[in-house]
């Protein structure tokens, strides 16, 4: 029985119409949207055009007649809106990994005179693995140092730091750190700062522009909606394009790619930083699960995310204890993105018995069982269902089944 509270709130929803913009499975409630955000119903149809016509009937002609070739452009900039970002500063194009091997040599390139990235011991894995292999392909003494926890941040920017390397919103606990602070207090250390937005582009107003960010990536399948192995994108500040070469010098970043030149030029603008020829499928679901974005009152939307985590941490304090649930995820609204974390024992049986419920949360190991909040097709019914639902899993201990504690792939 749904409280009088939660419909009262999704009643004054000023988004509520939005959940109608996309395709949800019955009886599910989905708080996955962080790894895998769910699908605009217009990208079916798009996608589908775009197959049945443009590839179909125009076949090669729909470069230039559909203008699949500046897809990485059109789609960089609906993306700068969302992360205060100016027009020609962002591109969509390759993976979250590629493009942060990109802007990380930039990034080592522009200050060649230092030899330490810094980054968190927390921070998602595969930005530290590309951070370990850009140090040793530039060798030179080059190398990560990573820190323990994030008040210790400030302590590590010595004199030879050139790089801090940080995700914005941590994947694991939720912790939110201050972008602007932490990069101003990097700049007056000469250290350049690389912003992975993986768990907050969509999810919250982001300002590069205000923190005067030197460079961001992020993933286009979690809270942007783009599908499973979305185009990722990159963001390049103003005043570092065209100051240093990536090292990934394909033909779509070279100044004239059509000349087919032999030697390779540069462009000086954001396009230096595209590579290969564009996905086009992959960044036509992009392109229109954007679209949903048009009319997002992006405050509105932090406002909710914040409302949603509240009463999803003050039902389940209700039994946390009890049951050895503990809240990783910070308790002030600020300090965090737009997912809730506990820390508990069995915690994967727990998640596969919830979603076999059909509660669609994450396990990341060791013991983090992680719940994602997407303003935009979540309701406060959903956030109060699921809070009893894990209840009940706990409860009955109906998570205590072999086929629950058997450790297979991990969503």
């Amino acid at each position: 029985m749904t409280s009088t509270k939660a419909i009262l709130a999704d009643q004054s929803d000023p988004l509520r119409s939005f959940r109608d913009r996309f395709e949800l499975p019955d009886n599910v409630i989905y708080l996955d949207g962080n790894s895998l955000g769910a699908l605009p119903k217009t990208v079916r149809q798009r996608v589908a055009k775009t197959i049945s016509e443009e590839w179909g009937e125009q076949l090669i002609r729909s470069w230039n007649t559909a203008d699949w070739v500046h897809l990485p452009q059109r789609v960089g900039n609906k993306i700068a809106g969302l992360i205060g970002a100016p027009a020609g500063t962002v591109v969509a194009a390759d993976s979250t990994s590629i493009n942060l091997f990109k802007v990380l040599s930039a990034a080592l390139g522009l200050n060649a005179g230092r030899s330490k990235i810094v980054s968190e011991r927390e921070n998602f894995p595969t930005d530290l693995y590309v951070a370990e292999g850009v140090a040793k392909q530039i060798g030179k003494g080059h190398r990560l140092v990573l820190v323990d926890k994030p008040a210790d941040i400030a302590d590590a920017l010595d004199d030879d730091v050139a790089v801090l390397m940080l995700t914005h919103v941590n994947y694991r606990t939720g912790y939110r750190h201050d972008m602007a602070a932490i990069t101003q207090a990097a700049h007056d250390k000469g250290v350049l700062v690389v912003w992975d937005l993986a768990h907050s582009a969509g999810a919250m107003p982001v300002d590069l522009t205000s923190a005067n960010a030197d460079f961001a990536i992020g993933c286009g399948y979690k809270y942007l909606n783009g599908g499973p192995g979305a185009p990722a994108f990159l963001y390049v500040n103003p005043a570092h394009q065209g100051e240093f070469n990536q090292p990934l010098s394909g033909w779509f970043g070279h100044r004239a790619p059509f000349n087919f030149e032999t030697v390779y030029a540069p462009s000086r603008n954001i396009e230096q930083y595209l590579c290969g020829t564009p996905q086009v499928l992959g960044m036509i679901a992009l392109d229109e699960a954007l679209s949903v974005w048009n009319d997002v009152d992006m405050e509105a939307l932090r406002m909710k995310s914040t409302a949603l985590c509240d009463s999803f941490i003050e039902g389940v304090e209700d039994f946390a204890a009890e049951y050895h649930l503990k809240l990783v995820t910070p308790r002030d609204a600020d300090k965090r993105g737009s997912q809730v974390s506990y820390s508990c024992e069995n915690g994967y049986a727990i998640m596969q018995a919830l979603i076999a419920r059909g509660v669609i949360g994450d396990f990341r190991a060791p013991d983090i069982i992680r719940f994602g909040f997407t303003p935009l097709y979540l309701s406060f019914a959903d956030v109060e269902n699921a809070v009893s639902i894990l209840k009940e899993v706990l409860v009955t201990r109906s998570w205590d089944a072999h086929e629950y504690r058997v450790l297979g792939a991990v969503t």
